[in-house]
C-alpha cells in the first residue's frame, strides 16, 4: 500500500478478488489472536478483560468504518490529512462491481480489507493498559480514537494525496499507520493513568503461556495476509517476495531475542519466543516490499534484539507498559520502517534504493518524516483523549477493584471455573447475571 507500482485494470480479477477476501479473512483473525496473546500475558483475574478489550474493537471500529471511516481515511484528498468522498458514507454509492482505482479488485473488497487493519490498530494499544482501565472508558476511547487518529493516519500514509504517500513514504503493510500509530498512542495513555498497583513489586507473571503461544501461533498466520495482502493482487510476485520476507524476519526476529535473552539472563523462554516473532513481524511490515531476503533477515535480526532491550526500559524510566506495547510495537515499527532507507533493494515494490544499495540517505530521511510525524500526532492526540475522558467519566477502575480482579468488576465473570472439579483453591466464580437472573426464578 506504499507509494509502489499502479497496476492497469479495466475489469475485475477473480483471482485477486479470491486472494484478498482470503487474506481480509487472515488479518480478521488476528484481532482474536491478539487477545489470546494478551490474555495469556495477564494475570488470571484480568483475562476476560483483555480478551474483550480486543474483541470490542471489531464490533466498533466496523460500524464506525461504514458510517464515515472509509470515506476519511481513503475518500478524495482535502489538504494533504484527510479525505472525504460522500459516496463512501454508508458504502450509499458504490455498486457490487465498481472497482477500486488502478486495480482489479472491487471497492467493497479494498474497503473490507483495510477495515481489518483499522480494527486491529486500536486493539494493539489495549496491551499496556492491562489490569486498569474501565471498559466503557475504553469503548470510547477506541471510538475517539479511530476516528481522531487512525482514521487520518491512514490518509496520510495510503490514501492518495496523503502527505507521506506523497512525500514518498515507503509503508507497505503498516509500520507508521498501526505499529508506531498503536505504540505512541499506549504510550501517551500510560502516561497520563498511571500504573498499576504493585507494579516493581508484586509479581505480573503471565498466567498461561500455552495462551501466548496461540495467540502468536494466530498473529504469525494471520500476519501473511496482513502483509502480503497489501499489494492488493498477485500479478507481479512483489507479493509473493513479501510473504516470503515475513516468513525469514519473524524467524529471524525470534532467535535474535532467544540469543539476547540467553546472553542478558541465562534462559530461552517461552514468553521470548512469542515476543520476538511478533518483534519481526512488526518491522518487516513496513520494509518486506522494499527488501531482500537477506535483507530481511537482517531487519529481523536487528528489531529482535532492539525490542528484546526496548522492553526493559519501562523499569528504568518508570512507565507502566504492561504488556510491552511500547517495545515492541512501537520500537519494532520505528526499526522497520527507518532500516527501508538503509536495505531498500530497488527490486521489489519500486525502485528506491537504500543506503547500502548505492542510493544514499535521501530514503532514510522520508522515512524519518514519516516516523517522527506519526509517533509525535499519535502521542500527543492519544494522550489529550485520555485526559478528558479520565476527567469526565473517569479512565480506571478503583484501586480496590483493581486489587480484587478486573474481570469480576466489570464482567461479572472469571476466566476460569474449578467450582465443579473439587481442587479449585483460590479460584472462585461468581455467578453471571444470566445465572442469577436463573437462580431468582427457580426459586
Amino acid at each position: 500500500m506504499a507509494p509502489a507500482i499502479t497496476l492497469a485494470a479495466d475489469k475485475l480479477s477473480a483471482a485477486n478478488t479470491g486472494f484478498m477476501l482470503i487474506c481480509s479473512a487472515l488479518v480478521l483473525i488476528m484481532t482474536p489472536g491478539l487477545a489470546f496473546f494478551y490474555g495469556g500475558m495477564v494475570r488470571v483475574k484480568s483475562t476476560l478483560n483483555m480478551l474483550m478489550m480486543s474483541f470490542i474493537s471489531i464490533g466498533i471500529v466496523t460500524i464506525l468504518w461504514v458510517l464515515y471511516g472509509f470515506s476519511l481515511a481513503f475518500g478524495t484528498d482535502k489538504g494533504s490529512l484527510i479525505g472525504w468522498t460522500s459516496d463512501f458514507v454508508g458504502f450509499s454509492g458504490i455498486g457490487s462491481g465498481d472497482l477500486w482505482d488502478g486495480y482489479t479488485i472491487p471497492i467493497y473488497v479494498f474497503a473490507v480489507f483495510q477495515l481489518m487493519f483499522a480494527i486491529i490498530t486500536p486493539a494493539l494499544i489495549s496491551g499496556a493498559l492491562a489490569d486498569r482501565v474501565k471498559f466503557t472508558a475504553w469503548c470510547l476511547f477506541v471510538a475517539l480514537w479511530a476516528t481522531i487518529v487512525y482514521f487520518p493516519v491512514a490518509h496520510w500514509v495510503w490514501g492518495t494525496g496523503g502527505w507521506a504517500f506523497d512525500l514518498g513514504v515507503i509503508d507497505f503493510a503498516g509500520g507508521t499507520a498501526v505499529h508506531i500509530n498503536a505504540g505512541a498512542a499506549a504510550l501517551g495513555v500510560i502516561l497520563v493513568i498511571g500504573k498499576r498497583v504493585g507494579f516493581k513489586k508484586d509479581p505480573m507473571r503471565p498466567h498461561s503461556l500455552p495462551l501466548v503461544m496461540l495467540g502468536a501461533g494466530l498473529l504469525w498466520f494471520g500476519w501473511f495476509g496482513f502483509n502480503a495482502g497489501s499489494w492488493l493482487g498477485n500479478d507481479d510476485g512483489v507479493g509473493a517476495l513479501m510473504f516470503l520476507n515475513t516468513q525469514i524476519a519473524t524467524a529471524a526476529a525470534m532467535l535474535a531475542w532467544l540469543a539476547y535473552e540467553k546472553i542478558r539472563h541465562g534462559a530461552f523462554t517461552t514468553l521470548g519466543a512469542a515476543s520476538g516473532a511478533v518483534a519481526g513481524l512488526v518491522a518487516i511490515t513496513p520494509s518486506g516490499g522494499a527488501v531482500s531476503p537477506l535483507g530481511a533477515i537482517a531487519v529481523g535480526a536487528i528489531a529482535g534484539v532492539l525490542c528484546a532491550m526496548a522492553v526493559g526500559l519501562k523499569y528504568k524510566f518508570g512507565y507502566d507498559d504492561s504488556l510491552d506495547v511500547v517495545g515492541v510495537h512501537l520500537v519494532g515499527g520505528v526499526v522497520g520502517s527507518l532500516l527501508v532507507g538503509f536495505f531498500a533493494s530497488g527490486k521489489g515494490q519500486s525502485e528506491v534504493e537504500g543506503l547500502f544499495y548505492g542510493g544514499g540517505l535521501d530514503q532514510f530521511w522520508k522515512q524519518c518524516a514519516g516516523v517522527f510525524a506519526v509517533l509525535g500526532y499519535s502521542l500527543v492526540a492519544s494522550a489529550i483523549l485520555a485526559f478528558l475522558i479520565d476527567k469526565t467519566i473517569g479512565m480506571r477502575v478503583t484501586e480496590d477493584e483493581e486489587v480484587a480482579g478486573i474481570d469480576q468488576a466489570e464482567h461479572a465473570e472469571t476466566a476460569y471455573d474449578f467450582s465443579g472439579t473439587g481442587g479449585g483453591a483460590g479460584f472462585t466464580s461468581s455467578p453471571t447475571p444470566a445465572e442469577g437472573i436463573a437462580k431468582k426464578v427457580d426459586a
